[in-house]
């Protein structure tokens, strides 16, 4: 049958040019001729500078093996289609945590129950395996939890409600294989948190008030298990002792392990950003955040007295939701409110100053060998502990490093304080990072190299003259990127989502990082996903109130959880993974979804058919795929 008179290439190659990507793959299923043009690489380079509006200084991911394949992944591959509502909580879910092999996670509420869910059922569907309250240890909530390295034991942390309406923190170890209490830690104040250093020991914290404005947090090595008493084994030894000026504490502890030898899972082009950076500074001075909405829905000193410890009031009452319920305020900031009602603001400078002088000369030398910047293959393995801490008042605004040697890994050693002298009574910081806001959340990159830190800007050029009164903070929560390689801020901040609650009252939004991707909370009702390398906006996940945690399942970065206050935790695929899901057996045999050029020319059957209707059901929108 004569078709009549072909249309050169570069004409039929003009005309996609100016078609919607979804448009293209339509048009590629005529004929052979036009399914060639359509998957021509200068095509798809510049459908995607233009569908995400991406500057073209910023390179393509270098493992990206085509044009059109990275498009394919970030429409395709985002985790926005929700597949499952799990309601088994009665409270606010505040935390989510997936073990290591992603075969189970972990969840935290104000219903003071942390519940465990089986991710591998052949259905498909996630199930709770179980669940244990903590309200017979006189808990109010539990707060955050943590799979050890191999996936034996759970940390999970809380308030431990004290006489007085008072309230500090407390840690039990679990463990998995019957679900028995192993040991509990006591944690002050309760927004250390706690966290794994490696299989058998955890770190705790512990706050002790000096001064009206100055207190001294330190940093305790625990045995998981701790059922073993003698004299000559240690459960628990002293990491760290470091002082706090002007009201701040130490919180949010972590360990992240930088490999000397690694293969860091984002490869960033400095210059690029760096130049796109400018260029965008130069076009607007206000940041307009980018977003791709791809379907988805609308015990040092036991006998210190219970009354220091913190008390508990409506710490996030007055945020966006009006159905939120209290919880504490800030750590420690009781002690220094009722402080300031009796002391003067002269009284309190002059305090500081003398703590400032103090702890210059009782202060232990910082190594800087320790610490010292390395680029990747050079140096050594390092461990660090990451903690959020301030200098300037007692909102969180600097992000503290401390190095733990090997020998400082086991609770097995010299006896408390041996190891220093008189005259060495605090520990120095090795590095300090000033984010310049109010730290509100804080993840690693799986490999450790990346740090990424949410928090609240304070204005430009701002002047702190009273710790007690910070900066106002920004309702839009910006995501830095720190390199612990160089140890340094590396990208240009991530925006999209936003916070209401003010300096006193803001509350920790946990967030999570998965090869690709990173994944935050929001108070605006919404989670949000953005892509590591090219810094845009990809997803918004609904709720009916405020999103606390997120989690990207360790196995596959397709599936991610969101927790929020509307007491619900919701599961979200890809639009890709989902129509797996849902095809038969007899769609699921092998097959190309994106065959060569050589492939498709050698099948007999006519383009458009079986490998065409396979690309064109692979870019239905998210909504189609529910």
């Amino acid at each position: 049958m004569d078709w009549g008179p072909v249309l050169p290439d570069s004409l039929v190659l003009e005309i996609f040019l100016h078609l919607p990507h979804d448009a293209v793959l339509r048009a590629g299923l005529t004929c052979r001729q036009w399914q060639a043009v359509s998957r021509d690489e200068f095509l798809w380079r510049e459908l995607f500078y233009s569908y995400y509006r991406i500057p073209r200084s910023v390179p393509r991911h270098p493992s990206a093996v085509s044009w059109y394949r990275e498009f394919k992944r970030l429409y395709d591959c985002i985790p926005c289609v929700e597949v499952q509502t799990l309601r088994e909580h009665s409270d606010q879910v505040l935390h989510l945590a997936f073990s290591h092999r992603g075969h189970r996670f972990s969840s935290c509420s104000k219903d003071c129950t942390v519940k465990l869910w089986d991710t591998e059922r052949q259905d498909g569907n996630i199930s709770l395996v179980h669940s244990s309250s903590m309200r017979q240890f006189n808990w109010g909530y539990t707060q955050f939890s943590q799979f050890n390295p191999d996936d034996t034991l759970l940390l999970v942390s809380g308030v431990y409600l004290g006489p007085h309406h008072s309230s500090s923190g407390e840690i039990a170890v679990i463990s998995l294989d019957n679900y028995t209490l192993l040991s509990r830690v006591r944690n002050k104040p309760y927004d250390v948190f706690g966290c794994w250093l490696n299989e058998t020991h955890l770190i705790s914290g512990n706050l002790h008030w000096i001064g009206n404005m100055t207190s001294c947090s330190v940093l305790w090595l625990n045995k998981a298990f701790q059922d073993i008493e003698s004299e000559n084994v240690n459960v628990v030894k002293r990491l760290f002792k470091i002082q706090n000026i002007n009201a701040s504490t130490i919180r949010t502890v972590m360990v992240a392990h930088c490999r000397r030898h690694d293969n860091p899972d984002l490869l960033l082009d400095y210059e690029a950003q760096s130049q796109a950076r400018r260029q965008k500074a130069e076009q607007d001075n206000q940041h307009h955040p980018l977003l791709f909405d791809l379907g988805a829905s609308d015990s040092e000193e036991e006998e210190e007295a219970e009354s220091e410890e913190q008390c508990g009031t409506d710490g996030r009452s007055h945020g966006f939701s009006s159905a939120r319920t209290p919880q504490p305020t800030i750590s420690g900031l009781d002690h220094v409110i009722h402080s300031r009602k009796h002391v003067g603001a002269r009284e309190l400078q002059i305090e500081t100053q003398v703590a400032q002088m103090m702890g210059r000369a009782y202060t232990k030398a910082p190594d800087p060998s320790l610490i010292n910047p390395s680029e990747p293959g050079e140096g050594e393995d390092k461990t660090y502990l990451l903690f959020t801490t301030g200098s300037l008042t007692y909102s969180p605004h600097q992000i503290g490093i401390k190095r733990i040697k090997p020998d400082q890994m086991t609770t097995s050693g010299p006896v408390l304080g041996e190891e220093r002298s008189s005259e060495e009574f605090f520990d120095s910081l090795d590095h300090v990072i000033d984010i310049h806001g109010h730290i509100i959340g804080m993840g690693l990159s799986p490999d450790h190299r990346y740090l990424y830190v949410n928090s609240r800007a304070w204005p430009k050029g701002c002047v702190i003259s009273d710790p007690m009164s910070p900066p106002p903070i920004a309702e839009e929560i910006d995501m830095h990127v720190i390199d612990l390689k160089s140890l340094r801020e590396e990208r240009r901040s991530l925006r999209a989502h936003r916070a209401f609650t003010p300096n006193d009252e803001c509350f920790f939004i946990f967030l999570d990082v998965s090869r690709d991707f990173v994944a935050s909370g929001a108070e605006d009702k919404h989670g949000y996903i953005w892509d590591r390398h090219y810094n845009i906006c990809l997803a918004r996940l609904a709720h009916d109130d405020v999103v606390n945690s997120v989690a990207f399942s360790p196995a596959d970065q397709e599936l991610l959880l969101s927790a929020s206050d509307d007491s619900t935790i919701k599961v979200w695929r890809s639009p890709r993974m989902v129509r797996l899901s849902q095809a038969s057996p007899r769609q699921l045999r092998p097959r190309s979804l994106l065959p060569s050029w050589l492939l498709r020319h050698k099948n007999s059957t006519f383009p458009g058919n079986v490998n065409g209707k396979a690309v064109s059901e692979g870019w239905k929108k998210p909504s189609e795929g529910k």
